[in-house]
């Protein structure tokens, strides 16, 4: 999936929400900006790793964040089975 789908796709939007999606097996593709806090985006980099799922890069927070259809950047989005 690009970032043009993401905005319709069935997504979790943030640090939080993620792991959520990613500990109940229910997320199919994590997108990680660039210029997220490593501290931040750790725990998502391992359960993605544990579980198999795959990242997506992203350039910016903002990119992410606009491509979600947010007006405020993203770390983190989880795109949904």
């Amino acid at each position: 999936m690009d970032l043009e789908g993401l905005r319709s796709a069935a997504k979790r939007v943030g640090v939080k929400q993620t792991i959520k999606a990613l500990e109940s097996d229910s997320a199919a593709l994590v997108f990680i900006a660039g210029d997220a806090d490593r501290q931040v985006t750790a725990e998502v980099i391992a359960l993605c790793l544990v579980k198999d799922v795959e990242i997506c890069p992203v350039a910016s927070r903002a990119e992410l964040g606009n491509a979600c259809g947010i007006d405020v950047g993203a770390a983190v989005v989880a795109v949904l089975k």
